[in-house]
């Protein structure tokens, strides 16, 4: 266990996915308190044991829907019941639908929207009350490199609008905040290996396209994004506000 987050109270949204796991288990191991979520109850309930088991603390609540608001008032009043506070929140849970500008149904256009954007604006509003109570509180947004870019093998029309929208959102958080000295920053992951891209990988033509768009030639990891989620949740990044860090192996860079 490290110190770099000790005593902070972090809420991490879709603690039972890939990212969402990775993140509950390093933010735990610099000292948070972590609550987590998910729709998932058993993945959740798995992350908690991890956390647990390696002499974190973790609380959760599952099954949670971020889609309504009420759950998310839910979450923050277990983080506030659990742990007195809000210092931290990582808004990492999200699900996409993808389909080309030409093909994508109306249902799978609102669902990425509710499901990427709209889930982050609920518990956003939510928390807000008890983060500007905490001193040098972090927001920490999950947009993505389809925010910045695009990729030929990707029908993206939905998940591009969402995570640019996110981009854009951060940047108004972290100006409503300032007067709070509460930060807003995002984190926008390129090809990162998880549950949902390991499968599509066993395609060779997606695979080479879309690693080849990658600089240094492989995927990411869900850990080297909760490396960069740490560091903006950390006093280390006190001076860190309306700003994006892309976590894509230079995708965007060339």
């Amino acid at each position: 266990m490290s110190h770099r987050l000790q005593g902070k109270v972090c809420i991490i949204t879709g603690t039972g996915g890939s990212m969402g796991r990775a993140a509950a288990l390093m933010f735990a191991q610099q000292g948070a308190k972590v609550v987590g979520c998910d729709i998932y109850h058993e993945a959740a309930q798995e992350t908690v044991d991890a956390v647990k088991s390696m002499g974190g603390e973790m609380v959760s609540l599952n099954h949670c829907d971020l889609t309504d608001p009420a759950n998310c008032t839910r979450l923050v009043e277990l983080a506030v019941s659990e742990y007195g506070r809000v210092d931290v929140l990582f808004n990492n849970a999200a699900m996409a639908y993808f389909g080309w500008i030409d093909q994508i149904s109306d249902d799978d256009w609102h669902r990425t929207i509710d499901q990427e954007l709209n889930l982050v604006f609920h518990l956003v509003r939510a928390a807000w009350p008890e983060l500007i109570k905490s001193a040098g509180a972090s927001i920490i947004n999950t947009a993505s490199v389809s925010a910045w870019s695009t990729y030929r093998m990707l029908p993206g029309i939905a998940h591009s609008a969402a995570k640019g929208a996110v981009l854009s959102m951060t940047r108004q958080l972290a100006l409503e905040g300032r007067v709070h000295g509460l930060r807003a920053n995002s984190i926008s992951p390129g090809l990162i290996e998880s549950k949902q891209t390991i499968p599509l990988l066993q395609d060779p033509e997606w695979a080479e396209t879309m690693v080849g768009k990658v600089m240094l030639g492989r995927l990411g990891k869900p850990e080297e994004v909760a490396a960069t989620a740490v560091f903006l949740a950390s006093d280390e990044s006190s001076f860190i506000t309306g700003t994006d860090i892309r976590v894509d192996g230079g995708t965007t860079a060339w």
